[in-house]
């Protein structure tokens, strides 16, 4: 390029033309050098088994993926683990945003496992952005003290759409988790409030974290969350919010009488704690086991996670008719239309879909 710097008026000053841009990308380096071999299904289950962390950790993207192929293949994966599956504690922690699950978990992760030794994983559940549809997958940075122990094994998800603040697939995640030696799984939801169920459907103990002097205590005598909990812990009992903190409990405790008694036979308890100072951490896991041998005891363990997967059979069969429509082809082209013609006024919303579902059903005969 000529700099016009270098013209005569500029006496004494001269600049260089300098070097060409350089490539971002190391010519030299051979694309796919590092590819990682992909892992038939038959190793992947073998490392799951032997409880790799890394084959672990492929199988759960694998169970994430919307792909068919992968699909498919995370099927066969799913169905081999199935019979090593089963012998865990599900834990399911849920709160309002900002109630102190991640740092708790931390701390409650560690008693555990100093206490009663076996393995972690925790299942962190992150909010998709309705916008870029993207995630933080921030949750491991508030868990220091799991993210560095030998037998903690923790998988932030995207929600990616799922209704109740539950990752779409955290149901098989967790087969595949106890398949790898997890004795304890903790599953940490979005904390969407009242409306959050489908979590309950997939633990065997289902643990609410509250705050103290946020309104929250007016909110115990609304049905919803408060009836499917097993447990209620008010976090941050600690400096001047001790006797906020107490007070709190004895307004849940008085709200839980208005609820007719759980099929479980067991009265949600409703406990204080620190997870920041780790105060009362003992006295929460101890609920936990306590309700975990109440219920082994009268039958209801078993039911529970038997009506659970029931639930999950029909969930999977509603999903799988709504990606079957979706990807027709014909449905596809047709979608724009019956777009087009609601928004101009021309069909309700209602009638439109109607006419899809019947053309959908008619293209399912014909291929029968």
């Amino acid at each position: 390029m000529d700099h016009p710097e270098n013209s005569s008026e500029y006496a004494g000053l001269q600049v260089n033309s300098g070097v060409e841009q350089q490539p971002l990308v190391n010519p030299y380096l051979k694309r796919g050098r590092f590819r990682r071999r992909e892992l038939s299904a038959a190793e992947m289950v073998e490392g799951i088994l032997k409880g790799d962390v890394t084959i672990l950790s492929q199988a759960v993207t694998l169970v994430e993926s919307v792909n068919p192929d992968h699909q498919q293949k995370a099927q066969e994966v799913i169905n081999k683990c199935l019979p090593y599956s089963g012998h865990s504690i599900r834990v399911g922690i849920s709160g309002v945003p900002g109630a102190g699950k991640s740092t708790s978990i931390d701390e409650f992760g560690i008693h555990v496992l100093k206490e009663k030794g076996g393995k972690l994983a925790v299942l962190a559940i992150d909010p998709s952005s309705e916008r870029s549809k993207g995630s933080i997958l921030g949750d491991k940075t508030r868990m220091e003290k799991l993210s560095v122990h030998p037998d903690s094994f923790i998988r932030p998800s995207p929600t990616a759409g799922s209704l109740g603040g539950v990752a779409r697939k955290t149901r098989e995640t967790i087969i595949l988790c106890e398949a790898a030696g997890f004795d304890k799984i903790f599953v940490e939801t979005v904390g969407v409030g009242q409306s959050e169920t489908a979590c309950h459907s997939m633990v065997d103990f289902f643990l609410l974290i509250q705050l103290a002097g946020t309104g929250d205590d007016l909110q115990g005598i609304k049905r919803g969350i408060m009836e499917i909990c097993d447990g209620i812990v008010i976090n941050k009992c600690d400096g001047d919010n001790v006797d906020k903190c107490h007070m709190a409990a004895t307004n849940f405790r008085n709200a839980l009488h208005f609820f007719p008694k759980p099929d479980s036979g067991w009265l949600p308890k409703v406990l204080c704690y620190s997870g920041f100072y780790g105060y009362g951490i003992k006295e929460v896991w101890d609920m936990i086991y306590e309700y975990i041998d109440f219920v082994k005891a009268n039958g209801y363990f078993d039911y529970r996670r038997n009506e659970q997967s029931k639930y999950w059979m029909y969930e999977s069969i509603n999903e799988h008719l709504r990606l079957n429509f979706y990807n027709n082809d014909v449905i596809k082209s047709q979608l724009q239309d019956a777009e087009r013609s609601v928004l101009a006024g021309q069909q309700t919303s209602f009638t439109a879909a109607q006419r899809l579902l019947d053309e959908y059903f008619h293209l399912m005969r014909n291929t029968q």
